[in-house]
């Protein structure tokens, strides 16, 4: 488990994390988003012990993560795939964090595999693709069998496969019963991976919430009527009880009543419906109305 409390960094006059508190539970996969400068990556840098906060603190199995004598056997974490020599083969890199946290050299052999990358263990790293070194970056990370898994825009540069695969490998992780934080800006992703989403704007907390109720509680959520005979069936369904807008096309947009209670309405009076359709809007959509207010890096219409 990961606990965050109250946790404040500041960088001269700019506050990046401002009094943050949330928990990072096992068994599910948590989404941790946020706009650009929203203070996600100094979270993370402050729970690995990278970042000294300027008050609050962060704890990874209920102690300071610089506390961890062998710390790849507690938290296994991607931040940044970039940061291997580029000399070293991925063995060669595996086998020296290996041994210096006290693991089997066997374990090496295995996440290579679970990672894909034995056909090329011996392969230099400076050679690898992007979506090579984010391979690297999560063998790394299990390289310890950690209860703990702490994942940075883990997509990055991988193609279709390798996406469908991380995506199976989270879920899996937390279906152990791992803890399994993940920060990515792809909404489509996360909606598919993330079962609990921690949303920050301007280093504060906005939202901690499962995924669900997220997009049901901040986004579009209604029923979609087409009918010849509109205000007939707006009254009908406004005595039901449910709330009825006109669409500027000509259909209903209806809440608080099902799309099988609005069909039975309908039918009981000899109404006629052409279309009948939930309407719920994306996680993208949910999440992009929510921060708006947080948004520090706005482009300009057309890019100017």
């Amino acid at each position: 488990m990961i606990e965050v409390h109250e946790l404040t960094k500041r960088y001269g006059s700019v506050t990046a994390v401002d009094r943050l508190s949330f928990a990072v539970r096992p068994g599910r996969v948590t989404g941790f988003l946020g706009p650009n400068g929203a203070g996600k990556s100094t979270t993370m840098r402050a729970i690995l012990g990278l970042d000294t906060p300027t008050s609050g603190r962060a704890l990874v199995d209920r102690v300071p993560y610089r506390t961890i004598d062998r710390p790849l056997r507690v938290v296994g974490s991607l931040l940044d795939a970039g940061a291997v020599h580029g000399g070293r083969s991925a063995r060669n890199h595996l086998e020296w964090l290996a041994a210096t946290n006290d693991l089997p050299r066997s374990r090496v052999g295995e996440v290579l595999e679970r990672t894909g990358l034995s056909s090329v263990a011996r392969k230099r790293v400076r050679g690898f693709s992007l979506g090579m070194r984010q391979r690297l970056g999560i063998a790394v990370a299990l390289l310890g069998d950690p209860p703990i898994l702490m994942f940075d825009e883990p997509v990055n540069g991988l193609d279709p496969e390798g996406i469908v695969w991380i995506r199976t490998l989270m879920r899996s992780l937390a279906s152990e019963g791992r803890t399994v934080f993940v920060s990515s800006h792809l909404m489509s992703e996360m909606a598919l991976t993330a079962d609990h989403l921690i949303v920050i704007g301007r280093g504060a907390l906005i939202a901690d919430t499962g995924t669900a109720d997220f997009i049901q509680s901040s986004s579009l959520n209604d029923v979609l009527v087409r009918t010849p005979r509109t205000r007939h069936l707006a009254d009908l369904l406004t005595a039901k009880g449910a709330r009825v807008a006109a669409e500027p096309d000509g259909g209903l947009a209806v809440t608080g009543l099902t799309t099988e209670a609005i069909s039975e309405v309908a039918a009981a009076h000899g109404v006629e419906v052409h279309e009948l359709a939930r309407r719920q809007a994306s996680l993208e959509e949910a999440y992009m109305k929510l921060t708006d207010a947080s948004v520090q890096y706005r482009a300009k219409d057309g890019g100017r």
